[in-house]
């Protein structure tokens, strides 16, 4: 039994210098393993970021808005004396398209002419006909020359005009006169 003894205090004492190597040895390949992975993190994501950055413009791609079908609505016609201006909206007033003998290509005088408030509300009209708007009511406001010839070009442009209102404004005495002249 002495040499048992003697063995198994032999082996114990071994034991832990071999426990000591193997944990620094583990250590080290542990630190070893780490690097790598690291470095192997490091790699895919740099390649990963460039795959993306190729691949995302093939991925953008935009819906088409649906456009919403609105039978009805109002045209609001500004005729100023330099300038006419044709918007249609729905009827709680939100905007579905405009037009204007400016943004029609026509510059200086001639954006004053009844003929180019025509040609822009011939051009609103068929813009709104992409929205289905098949009747309008008619909110006139200003003195230019494009008033008349606006409601035609709607008319022409193929859109029914179910009221006509003039809101034009009007002073009710506003601005203080000019002093009188005294000959």
């Amino acid at each position: 039994m002495a040499e048992d003894t003697k063995d198994d205090i032999k082996k114990e004492e071994a034991a832990p210098e071999k426990e000591v190597k193997a944990k620094a040895t583990e250590a080290k390949e542990d630190k070893s393993a780490k690097e790598e992975v690291k470095a192997d993190a490091k790699e895919p994501k740099v390649k990963a970021e460039k795959t993306e950055a190729k691949a995302a413009p093939a991925k953008r791609s935009r819906k088409k808005p649906k456009r919403r079908i609105v039978p009805e609505g109002r045209a609001y016609i500004q005729a100023g004396f330099n300038n006419t201006i044709i918007t249609i909206t729905d009827p709680n007033g939100e905007v579905l398209c405009w037009s204007s003998a400016g943004a029609n290509g026509f510059k200086g005088p001639k954006k004053a002419t009844p003929f180019a408030a025509q040609t822009s509300a011939e051009k609103t009209a068929e813009k709104a006909k992409m929205y289905g708007v098949e009747k309008v009511e008619v909110f006139i406001k200003g003195a230019g020359n494009g008033r008349e010839q606006s409601m035609r070009g709607l008319l022409s442009g193929g859109i029914t005009i179910d009221r006509i209102t003039d809101v034009t404004a009007v002073p009710h005495n506003g601005c203080r006169q000019k002093k009188t002249r005294r000959v």
